[in-house]
């Protein structure tokens, strides 16, 4: 395994670059067609093959919801290159009472803690419906955390709201770190993204950015350029690939990228560029 630069999240070291799932899984954010396309696309083997091409250049951790074909997946790919993937997982449960005993708080956990979480981040559907702006909280935090943290695992929250960050800062949450939605393109970004900037740069944590290419709207140079350049030394990156190829690709980037090395990486070749090649 090749090193990436890496930071260190709750004691634990973690690749600034983690793997996305929503391309392996079908969330496209683009259409059903789009969706079905990539469930139909995305074998066991092939999300294998992504993953150990991301393992094999030191980036061994991977966000993701509780998926079994996900996890037999990462398994193989364990198995193929001897490193452990490190897992940063998002479960959602039921925040208010009654409902299928499978969907309570201990009984999710206890899954989560089955599928080898290492870290153990509630997905944005809790933490948003948590968050009280009037009180400028998040509510019952203190008691889902404790369940994480007597499961052995590491708490943090996902979120698509910019206020978490500063609130769980403020009630001083006994989490380690924040998923939060950053991009150029301001893609599913509640406010600007200059002021999304400000949060993470003043969070008292390390930050996860997400849609960095906001969900394939942003070409990965553009969109890579604008996050490594504005991040801290502290943060990552999650993003999720289509193919090996793709996966290298934004590895690359995000090498050249970190040390402010302009990219050179072949360009696409279609007829309307002809002329541009003397």
């Amino acid at each position: 395994m090749t090193d990436f630069p890496r930071t260190t999240v709750g004691g634990v070291s973690l690749p600034r670059l983690i793997i996305g799932t929503n391309w392996l899984l079908g969330y496209s954010h683009t259409s059903p067609a789009k969706d079905k396309h990539i469930r139909e696309l995305q074998t066991r083997e092939r999300m294998t093959a992504i993953i150990q091409t991301f393992m094999e250049r030191g980036v061994n951790a991977i966000m993701a919801p509780l998926s079994e074909i996900l996890e037999y997946a990462i398994r193989d790919a364990e198995q193929a290159t001897g490193v452990e993937m490190i897992r940063l997982l998002t479960p959602s449960f039921a925040i208010t009472p009654g409902g299928p005993p499978e969907e309570q708080p201990e009984a999710v956990f206890d899954r989560t803690r089955l599928f080898g979480a290492t870290f153990c981040m509630p997905h944005m559907c809790v933490t948003d419906a948590l968050l009280d702006r009037r009180e400028k909280r998040i509510r019952d935090l203190d008691i889902y955390t404790a369940m994480i943290r007597d499961r052995g695992m590491i708490p943090g929250l996902s979120t698509h709201m910019p206020e978490t960050v500063i609130y769980a800062d403020g009630q001083e949450a006994d989490v380690e770190t924040y998923i939060q939605l950053y991009n150029a393109a301001g893609f599913l970004m509640q406010i600007e993204a200059d002021w999304v900037m400000s949060i993470i740069n003043q969070a008292l944590k390390p930050v996860i950015a997400i849609k960095p290419l906001a969900a394939g709207r942003l070409l990965p140079v553009v969109g890579l350029s604008f996050v490594w350049s504005t991040l801290r030394a502290c943060d990552m990156v999650a993003i999720g690939t289509t193919t090996p190829d793709e996966a290298r690709e934004v590895i690359d980037l995000s090498l050249d990228l970190i040390h402010n090395r302009v990219p050179i990486s072949e360009l696409q070749r279609t007829r309307s560029k002809a002329s541009l090649v003397y």
